[in-house]
């Protein structure tokens, strides 16, 4: 005998698994010249079509301190610098993002973050001019429940916006954005 309370909640659930799993979208672009592959992340979030691409490199036993150093902008990547696309108007706490292309870069310290964004595009990830700066916004840190060997830059979609998240090694920073 069927019952359909059952049928219609593994309806439900598989339902919505797809609509997260068709969410985020990751396509490899090319392979890194350090070795390092690079992606394209397509996520939808509150309407807002939000592209990252980054370069993917692994830790491969080295200190995180070396990669990614306290106090120093990073590029949030390898090689090329960190794109971010969007066509609706971003915040990240008090910074405002408009639509467009900008570049990433974020600046590790000992028990905060920050996320820079960057009005200037298309150069090398180590390029990195404070002068062309849109803004800085606070990240928060804390330790991954296991360590992550490469890279991963990630969007969680939340009620009120989305969470930018950013893990590697054992350390994951994130920031809440909202769309509009």
């Amino acid at each position: 005998m069927r019952h359909p309370v059952l049928t219609a909640a593994v309806a439900v659930v598989a339902m919505t698994v797809a609509v997260a799993a068709s969410a985020q979208q990751t396509k490899e672009i090319h392979p890194g010249r350090g070795g390092s592959p690079h992606v394209q992340t397509d996520w939808t979030v509150d309407g807002a079509k939000i592209s990252i691409q980054y370069g993917r490199p692994y830790l491969k036993g080295r200190p995180e301190a070396q990669l990614m150093p306290s106090g120093k902008p990073w590029r949030t990547g390898a090689d090329e610098a960190t794109t971010l696309v969007t066509d609706k108007p971003l915040k990240f706490g008090s910074l405002s993002v408009p639509a467009g292309t900008y570049t990433l870069f974020t600046l590790p310290g000992e028990s905060a973050w920050q996320l820079i964004v960057s009005k200037q595009t298309g150069q090398w990830g180590t390029q990195y001019s404070e002068a062309q700066d849109l803004g800085r916004a606070p990240m928060k840190i804390e330790k991954a429940a296991s360590p992550v060997e490469q890279l991963t830059v990630t969007i969680d979609d939340t009620p009120a916006g989305g969470t930018l998240k950013v893990s590697w090694g054992t350390t994951v920073a994130s920031i809440p954005f909202t769309v509009g």
